[in-house]
């Protein structure tokens, strides 16, 4: 298959030309994290069969695939063009060509988002609190409201003293009761965008004396105060303070110029997503999500929405669908991607209701995800039960187990001597070290879906003995077969995964995250 190279000149043009052009970074997570090219979307190549389809739903939009200039950038752009990408075009010597060029580059993830947050905090003046103050108000027996809008997952693993769980996106169906609130409000998060982010909404809904906490958790840590467990439930706003919402929504949507989208033009869109690029996103949590939502609609939580933004959307002129059960939190996710600069941003009028009232039916559950290929490569390999491999391992069969799960789940649990290499290196890295091409493999992963494409490609390559963990190691867990933990035979470094600095706990990490955080102000468009 003839694969098209062009120059970084040739990519910058068409960058700097066409808004609708998706650029497809397919280095592990953790290179991209190292640097990358402004605007492009972390794709590494284990996500394309999975991802694509969310990402690039109209795949006539050309793609523009970046890397580090060498195989791996010429198998994700096969894989690209096999799932029905039309126009596909590799950066000829990935991204070190481009940084060499001299052309922009910047480090981390979801920048686009952070650099956001410091920009609104620069420009709106959004207040803030230390951790210092905030322990001392405390102490002195004030009791501010400590609200934390990250995610209730990551609520549930520690928290700041005392703090409530509110998600980012559901701040507005709090607001009016938050009105009434008599202690001051603190917002914090992991970190700085979501914390600013979620201070300067209340603030925008006319809430009064709310500030952010500097630096969120890790500032907290950071300063030397401890973190809690929660053991509290989550509360839910007042009846009155979410009808309340609905009508600030409104007003915000009035002042600033929201676009709403009828149910027929919705569904009129949704039929034309294969030659119309839009992302249909529910900001409700995951479960409301799943007790039931519109058929074609993926699920992002409206914090989360904003704080991730180039997670979900890589093509920068696309449609942006927004819905919630009615309106308010779809209205604030749209005033936020308004204010990031994304320009065809509409909500659902009435949501989900609106949808019900007009005779049309929820789906419930996850959504089928499409996968490109995965009934292809599972009809051309075979199947090794959980049970056979234990009696080949327990008889010392001399066989091969390699995990291309995410390095972390290997870490948390793998099949006993099991070699740990991500997808994206195996056809490189697994002749090297194992060059029999007759060697008994079995391939397995957390997710069986994985594995079977791994396997597929280590067929390709020429190995002739080649099967995939039935089930997975989620399925080889849950059976109480024996397991082995840590990242003990890794072929290539575990960069696969870029975990933050709040959850590793490592102070210099932290304070090596918030200094390149602040410094990202002006770096928002």
């Amino acid at each position: 298959m003839a694969i098209r190279h062009i120059s970084p000149a040739q990519a910058k043009q068409r960058l700097d030309e066409a808004a609708a052009v998706a650029l497809f970074d397919v280095r592990e997570r953790g290179e991209y994290n190292q640097g990358h090219i402004p605007g492009s979307t972390s794709l590494p190549r284990r996500d394309i069969e999975f991802r694509l389809a969310r990402l690039l739903p109209a795949q006539s939009v050309p793609v523009i695939v970046t890397g580090d200039g060498g195989a791996r950038d010429d198998r994700a752009a096969v894989a690209l063009i096999r799932a029905g990408c039309d126009d596909v075009a590799i950066l000829g010597g990935g991204f070190a060509a481009w940084s060499q060029c001299g052309y922009s580059t910047i480090s981390g993830v979801n920048v686009p988002s952070k650099a956001f947050g410091e920009k609104v905090h620069a420009e709106r003046r959004v207040p803030e609190t230390t951790p210092q103050e905030l322990a001392e108000s405390v102490r002195r027996g004030a009791k501010p409201l400590v609200l934390d809008v990250r995610t209730p997952e990551e609520f549930a693993r520690f928290c700041i003293p005392g703090a409530v769980n509110v998600p980012g996106g559901d701040l507005i169906l709090w607001a009016e009761e938050l009105k009434n609130s008599r202690p001051s409000i603190v917002v914090n998060c992991a970190g700085r965008t979501r914390s600013i982010v979620g201070a300067e909404a209340l603030r925008r809904l006319d809430v009064k004396d709310v500030r952010a906490l500097r630096n969120g958790t890790m500032g907290w840590v950071l300063a030397d105060y401890e973190l809690e467990r929660p053991q509290r439930s989550p509360r839910a706003p007042s009846p009155s303070s979410r009808a309340a919402a609905e009508q600030l929504a409104s007003r915000i949507a009035e002042e600033e110029k929201i676009a709403f989208i009828s149910v027929a033009q919705v569904e009129e869109v949704l039929t034309a997503v294969k030659t119309t690029t839009v992302y249909p996103i529910d900001v409700r949590s995951l479960d409301e999500y799943l007790s039931g939502h519109i058929p074609g609609f993926f699920n992002v939580p409206g914090g989360q929405a904003v704080q991730c933004a180039d997670d979900h959307i890589a093509v920068g002129d696309a449609r942006i669908i927004f819905a919630c059960d009615r309106t308010a939190r779809a209205v604030m996710a749209a005033y936020w991607f308004r204010q990031m600069g994304f320009r065809n941003v509409f909500v659902l009028r009435d949501g989900t209701e609106g949808w019900m009232r007009s005779g049309r039916h929820l789906e419930t559950g996850r959504p089928s995800e499409r996968v490109f290929g995965l009934d292809e490569a599972r009809a051309r390999i075979a199947f090794i039960s959980g049970s056979a491999l234990a009696e080949s391992i327990d008889g010392g069969e001399d066989l091969l187990v390699v995990d291309v799960g995410l390095s972390t789940e290997y870490a948390s649990g793998h099949v006993p001597g099991a070699v740990w290499l991500s997808r994206g290196w195996l056809e490189e890295i697994l002749p090297k070290h194992y060059p029999e091409m007759r060697l008994p493999i079995v391939v397995t992963a957390a997710d069986e879906r994985q594995s079977i494409f791994a396997a597929a490609a280590i067929s390709d390559i020429g190995y002739g003995n080649v099967r995939v963990l039935a089930g997975g190691t989620k399925d080889w867990i849950a059976r109480g077969k024996p397991v082995e933990t840590g990242l003990t035979k890794a072929l290539a470094e575990a960069n696969d995964v870029v975990l933050s600095a709040s959850v590793t706990g490592d102070k210099d990490a932290m304070r090596r995250y918030l200094d390149w955080e602040v410094k990202l102000t002006g770096k928002a468009e």
